[in-house]
C-alpha cells in the first residue's frame, strides 16, 4: 500500500505510473482489460486439455518421436486409411483396365468409353504426379527432355513400345530391361577435332533441310557420317527407334536446334536418364499412364491439348 502511494501519478490521465521512464517517456500502469485475461487463460486451459488427449509432447523414437495422447490421433495414420479406402474403390477398375490392356491392347481400352475415361483420369493424375517435372504439364517438354506432343519417338510410339519404356526407363543401370543406347563423346573423348565436328554438323543439318550444304559438309562432314553416324542414324537420317537413335531428317530435335548445339551435341554425346517407374508404381498404374501419354500424344498430328479437347467433346456427347 505505501508503494501505491508513493508512486507517481500521470498529471493528463490521473494513472499511475510503473516506474519505468525512457528518453522522458512514462509507462502507466494500465491493467490489462478483464475479456483479454479470460482468453488468455482460456487459451492456456485448452492447451493443456489438448496435451492430454492428442499428440502433442516430445518423446522418445520409441514413442514415434512424440506422446500418443489419450485419443491416439494420427493425421498419418488417417491419411493411410483414405489411401486404403480409395485404393479398394479404384481397383476393380484399374484391374479391369490392366486385364484389357493385356488382352486386347490399347484398341480395347478405346472401344470401351467407360474404361477409356478411367485410363485417361487415372493416367492423367499419375503424369502430373511422376511426369510433368520432365516433360511439361502439358507433355510439350524442354531442352534433354522429349515431348511427348509430336510423334515423333526415340524407342518406339506404340502402346506396348511406351509402356515398356516407362516400366524399365531409359538408362537406368537397376534395371536389366531398361532402354540403353550411348553415343560416343566425339570432342571430348579426341575421336575427332572441332572441324570435323564442325563439317559434320554441317552435314546433320542439311538432312532435314536446315542449312544449305557447305563444301566442308559435303565432303568431310558426309564422309566422317557414313563412317561414323550412319550405323545408328540410317544413311538418310531417319534414325533407328531400337537403338533410341533420333530421327535426324525432320525438324524435331531433343538438344537444339542450331550449329552451335548440334555441335556441342557431337562434342560430348548426351547421355539422358529416365527412371524406370516399377521400381515405384505398380503395374496397373504404369498400365494407366501409358495408356494416357498413348492416347493423347503418340498419334500423328494430335497434340495433348487438341487431344484433350477431343476427349472433352466425346465425354459431353455421352
Amino acid at each position: 500500500m505505501a508503494e501505491e502511494e508513493h508512486r507517481e501519478v500521470d498529471a493528463y490521465s490521473g494513472v499511475g505510473t510503473t516506474g519505468h521512464e525512457w528518453d522522458g517517456i512514462k509507462e502507466l500502469d494500465n491493467p490489462l482489460p478483464r475479456w483479454w485475461l479470460w482468453i488468455f487463460y482460456a487459451t492456456i486451459a485448452w492447451s493443456v486439455v489438448y496435451m492430454i488427449f492428442m499428440p502433442a509432447l516430445p518423446a522418445p523414437p520409441g514413442m514415434d518421436g512424440h506422446t500418443r495422447g489419450l485419443r491416439n490421433h494420427s493425421e498419418r495414420a488417417n491419411v493411410a486409411v483414405a489411401m486404403a479406402e480409395l485404393e479398394a474403390l479404384r481397383g476393380a477398375d484399374f484391374a479391369r483396365l490392366q486385364a484389357a490392356a493385356d488382352s486386347g491392347g490399347i484398341d480395347a481400352v478405346e472401344n470401351d468409353a467407360q474404361l477409356l475415361n478411367f485410363a485417361l483420369a487415372a493416367g492423367d493424375s499419375a503424369f502430373g504426379d511422376n511426369c510433368a517435372t520432365c516433360h511439361g504439364a502439358g507433355g510439350q517438354g524442354f531442352v534433354g527432355y522429349p515431348n511427348l506432343n509430336d510423334d515423333d519417338w526415340l524407342w518406339g510410339g506404340s502402346f506396348d513400345d511406351i509402356r515398356h519404356t516407362i516400366r524399365h526407363g531409359v538408362r537406368w543401370d537397376t534395371d536389366f530391361d531398361t532402354r540403353f543406347s550411348q553415343m560416343p563423346a566425339y570432342g571430348r573423348d579426341e575421336l575427332l577435332s572441332r572441324d570435323e565436328i564442325a563439317a559434320v554438323a554441317d552435314y546433320v543439318l542439311t538432312l532435314s533441310g536446315m542449312i544449305e550444304p557447305t563444301e566442308a559438309g559435303r565432303t568431310t562432314g558426309a564422309e566422317i557420317y557414313d563412317a561414323q553416324c550412319s550405323i545408328c542414324h540410317m544413311a538418310d537420317g531417319s534414325g533407328d527407334q531400337s537403338q533410341g537413335a533420333p530421327n535426324l531428317s525432320d525438324a524435331i530435335w531433343l538438344y537444339g536446334s542450331s550449329p552451335e548445339q548440334v555441335r556441342d551435341i557431337i562434342w560430348r554425346g548426351p547421355y539422358g536418364v529416365m527412371p524406370a517407374w516399377q521400381e515405384r508404381l505398380d503395374e496397373q498404374t504404369i498400365t494407366a499412364l501409358a495408356a494416357y501419354v498413348y492416347l493423347r500424344g503418340a498419334r500423328e498430328g494430335e497434340s495433348f491439348a487438341e487431344a484433350g479437347a477431343q476427349e472433352d467433346v466425346t465425354e459431353a456427347g455421352r
